[in-house]
């Protein structure tokens, strides 16, 4: 895909963070746009700042949609309402994610599939839902946000990696199918670093033990080591949708970290145990 203009995107987690950042970078390309968050005035903010940037008249057509991305129907009903109000869709960007810090032996079910149905089947419902109406289009392409949690595992995090080493696996596996029945649809799997976004704010945070750091603590500590705002993270995501990469690694920390697990596939463990118990003691108060 060499540009977006005129192309129509559809935005999963469209109302903050990367999906904010993808709108509004996708817009600036003259690219329409069918945003969709469950927070309904996330969404609406992320609609002022495209109407803001563009001025008094906005050159795309740009229309909301308040989805559970955990629903199946809801994302098939999303996907029929994007062709349907807009004649086409060219990408789904399945970017909704959140997570859940705790360890495995204390986590509840509740949180657990909570996660896995927001990171995971949030992604193969979008996937499923829009592919019918892609392969019908072109140029067309699939985004798909696993996360370089989604290549190293790290402690606190076992049910965001599960989800996204399962969104990896998933979106390569598609990649390898589609080349084969459908080659013009690109397939790209996302691996951000870190980047500030509101995902650490808006976890779901329950520490182990009484010295434990505080939520506001830990998401301070996440929000000094992200090396990039999300509008640079989005940049080098179209960029690398324009490339039809398969991996778009998005940031230094993310290509040093997909790396160091080359080069150490297993002793990598034993120096991201000590990274964050050294982390982990730098926050308490």
């Amino acid at each position: 895909m060499s540009n977006f203009k005129q192309q129509v995107a559809a935005i999963t987690g469209a109302g903050s963070g990367m999906g904010r950042a993808l709108a509004q970078a996708l817009a600036q390309q003259g690219c329409h746009l069918a945003i969709a968050d469950i927070n309904q005035k996330g969404l609406s903010e992320t609609v002022s700042s495209i109407t803001d940037q563009a001025g008094d008249v906005s050159p795309v057509k740009l229309t909301t949609h308040i989805v559970d991305v955990a629903d199946r129907q809801a994302m098939v009903q999303f996907a029929a309402d994007v062709v349907e109000e807009h004649g086409k869709v060219n990408m789904i960007f399945n970017n909704a994610g959140v997570t859940v810090i705790d360890s495995v032996e204390h986590m509840s079910d509740e949180n657990f599939e909570w996660l896995m149905g927001i990171n995971f089947w949030g992604v193969v419902n979008g996937t499923r839902a829009f592919l019918p109406h892609l392969s019908q289009t072109e140029p067309c392409h699939i985004v798909n946000t696993s996360s370089i949690f989604g290549t190293i595992a790290v402690p606190g995090q076992s049910a965001y990696n599960a989800s996204k080493f399962a969104v990896r696996g998933f979106t390569y596996a598609l990649r390898m199918e589609l080349a084969e029945t459908h080659p013009l649809l690109g397939v790209s799997c996302v691996q951000p670093g870190g980047v500030k976004t509101n995902i650490v704010k808006d976890s779901r945070y329950l520490p182990s033990d009484n010295g434990a750091p505080t939520k506001e603590e830990v998401s301070a500590k996440f929000e000094s080591l992200a090396g990039l705002t999300s509008g640079q993270a989005a940049d080098q995501i179209l960029r690398g949708v324009k490339k039809n990469k398969a991996q778009i690694l998005v940031g230094k920390d993310a290509w040093l970290l997909a790396l160091l697990e080359r080069i150490l596939p297993i002793g990598y463990m034993r120096l991201v145990a000590k990274g964050f118990s050294q982390q982990t003691a730098n926050v308490k108060p």
